[in-house]
């Protein structure tokens, strides 16, 4: 059964989505008050929970010193050392405790010790995607697409900075004065980005981007109401059929999930390089070969970039390579690459739109360099990019694709492209409810059909029929 015929059956008939699970409350604008999980108020640096806790905190400390860090010890016993430890300590306080003071007082310490602190228990929250740490005494998380201020708090800003220095180490990275910024991964391959002083000014600031437990399926986004069953059959024709895709969009559109959904349609026989800045694509065949940038060293030595890396992967034999993100010169190598035998490359760039996505890698290009001509730069871009999928984030948090462009070749001075698919979205919106719309088909037949239609990949004529419209509602049924 065909892609199309499966996700047609999986997927509901309509292509709007019911509101958010969480929506903020009216009037109140997007921003809300939360509570952490599992918090009551939270601690102040005068109270007497506050004072037991740092106490309890540096004795357990002094009593342990290196054994915290010690690599021999799996976590499960770490965790029991602490507990065991962290008991004895308490004992010694002879500080009266009910038993839930006595649990959170642990829990806390243990979470700061070998955790992440107060920002734990939103790394644990699955209905949390994105936390915002501004310097120690406010963290915004992301649920639902829409952000919310906590009432969680670190201690002060050496608490922030312990917890980034314990998130760096783990993938051999560092942040100090002399490198104040820096990209990490948390194990589960959240993203993680940090900055500190002095180019923070207001204390080291943290954004996580979490990553789901489980990686999102085209199913998953049919479901959600990302796109279309007729899109979706689309897109996996254009990867098995070796179409060169470019996925743009702004921060936080969902991206780099429609590249992990697209690379999952790319066959098990094939070998696939991905090149990233920090490893997040995550490939279910076989035949990966995996990629990551490195910083400069404290000596500003060793640095080994994004380019360096498609430069590299055009000697290990890829049937298909897999830039997480370009931004840079390596958008170059990357074209040549594309128009030198390895069709069928897939990759994202931040843009607004599929033509200022175009603009974008000229001056990517540029960035190379090589003084190049426009008008070369611009013959590179047309042969080497079949289509754009423009991706956006709408105004009640949901992640949409809200166009599919094909790059017809360059008329004159001017990369001429065909819109396949346009989001149109329901009129009559006040901007306060969901957005509803539909990615709808705009009834033009991509050239590149017949070269599809070459390999044994037949579009149909139902993909592209243009739904009639619904004079109620204003949209194609």
């Amino acid at each position: 059964m065909r892609l199309g015929e499966r996700i047609r059956n999986a997927s509901p008939d309509s292509g709007e989505r019911p509101a958010p699970a969480a929506s903020p409350p009216q009037g109140s604008g997007r921003l809300r008050l939360a509570s952490p999980p599992d918090e009551t108020t939270p601690d102040t640096p005068g109270d007497p929970f506050h004072r037991l806790k740092e106490r309890a905190q540096e004795a357990l400390f002094a009593r342990l010193g290196s054994r915290l860090y010690d690599v021999s010890l799996e976590e499960a016993q770490l965790t029991a050392l602490v507990g065991q430890e962290l008991m004895i300590v308490l004992e010694a306080e002879q500080t009266a405790l009910t038993g839930d003071e006595r649990q959170r007082l642990v829990r806390e310490i243990t979470e700061d010790v070998l955790g992440l602190g107060p920002l734990q228990a939103f790394l644990e929250d699955p209905s949390v995607t994105e936390v915002m740490v501004n310097g120690s005494t406010s963290i915004y998380v992301e649920r639902h697409g829409l952000v919310e201020l906590t009432d969680a708090r670190f201690l002060d800003d050496h608490h922030v900075r312990q917890v980034i220095e314990r998130i760096v180490a783990q993938v051999g990275r560092r942040v100090d004065e002399s490198s104040p910024m820096v990209d990490a991964r948390l194990p589960d391959g959240s993203r993680v980005n940090a900055i500190v002083p002095p180019l923070a000014v207001d204390g080291p600031m943290l954004t996580i981007r979490k990553f789901a437990q489980s990686a999102l399926t085209i199913g998953n986004l049919l479901q959600l109401g990302s796109l279309t069953p007729e899109a979706a059959e689309l897109l996996d024709l254009c990867v098995l059929g070796r179409m060169s895709v470019l996925i743009s969009g702004g921060t936080g559109t969902g991206k780099t999930t429609l590249l992990n959904v697209l690379s999952s349609f790319i066959p098990d026989h094939e070998r696939i390089v991905t090149i990233e800045d920090a490893v997040e694509l995550r490939l279910h065949q076989e035949h990966v070969i995996r990629l990551e940038s490195r910083p400069p060293n404290i000596e500003g030595r060793g640095e080994i970039t994004i380019r360096d890396l498609v430069r590299n992967a055009l000697r290990m034999r890829p049937d298909r390579i897999v830039v997480g993100e370009v931004r840079g010169g390596e958008a170059l190598d990357m074209l040549q690459a594309m128009n030198t035998g390895h069709e069928g490359s897939l990759s994202t760039l931040h843009a607004n739109s599929p033509r200022d996505a175009l603009a974008r890698l000229e001056t990517m290009v540029l960035m190379a360099g090589i003084d190049l001509p426009v008008k070369a730069i611009r013959e590179q871009v047309a042969s080497a990019i079949d289509v754009i999928v423009q991706v956006s984030r709408m105004r009640d948090g949901t992640r949409r694709i809200v166009g599919i462009s094909e790059v017809n070749g360059l008329e004159g001075d001017v990369i001429t492209m065909t819109p396949l698919f346009e989001f149109q979205q329901r009129p009559g919106e006040d901007g306060l409810g969901p957005t509803r719309g539909r990615l709808r088909s705009t009834g033009l037949r991509p050239r590149f059909a017949d070269e599809l239609q070459s390999s044994g990949l037949d579009l149909g004529s139902d993909l592209f029929r243009t739904p009639p419209t619904d004079p109620a509602r204003g949209l194609g049924a």
